[in-house]
């Protein structure tokens, strides 16, 4: 059955600007500037005045109701990028081998080498405005740090498929590089 109307508001924090514009939506903090388009969504997003933005759906089944709020979670996590950002931490585990990780081209890009022994030099390249380095209170640690939370997992994904093991029993080798904790680069409240 659908529904004739279905809508969600989103407040606006204090210190952060938002503009909407054909179902892009912009906002600009702190630390820097997010886009993100929700042209491919069958949702009605504009301003009802400059501290709140309103999701909505006219005669939506189920499903495509549960794009209303998933519209409103995309716009909180940009809020909170251009306010505290996004921090991934990753740890190398290993039972033999001794696994470095080289940063190079100012923490875009990492190079994983000595993974079980092999000489092959895994090579990841991080999405655009995500940074990574090395801890530098924690051994085997990597910071994996930037304003969008999808650019960030996907980044830390792309190193963590990159020491996956292949050909052996993955209960018995559980060397590779997992995330150990998300936070925020900036405290929480």
């Amino acid at each position: 059955m659908k529904e004739l109307n279905t809508f969600q508001l989103v407040k606006v924090p204090e210190g952060i600007e938002v503009s909407v514009k054909a179902k892009e939506v912009t906002v600009k903090g702190k630390r820097g500037s997010l886009v993100k388009s929700f042209k491919h969504l069958a949702v009605d997003i504009y301003m009802e005045n400059p501290k709140t933005i309103k999701v909505e759906k006219w005669f939506g089944t189920k499903k495509q109701l549960a794009a209303v709020r998933t519209v409103c979670s995309h716009i909180n996590n940009m809020f909170k990028g251009v306010t505290k950002g996004y921090l991934y931490k990753m740890r190398a585990v290993y039972a033999h081998f001794p696994i470095n990780c080289a940063i190079t081209e100012a923490g875009t890009h990492i190079e994983v080498r000595n993974f079980l022994g092999e000489k092959f030099i895994r090579k990841v390249r991080m999405h655009p405005g995500v940074i990574v380095e090395n801890s530098k209170g924690q051994k085997d640690e990597l910071l994996v740090s930037g304003n969008s939370i999808e650019a960030v997992s996907l980044s830390a994904a792309l190193i963590q498929q990159s020491t996956m093991v292949k050909h052996k029993d993955i209960r018995k080798f559980l060397d590779g590089l997992y995330v150990s904790e998300k936070t925020t680069i900036e405290p929480e409240d």
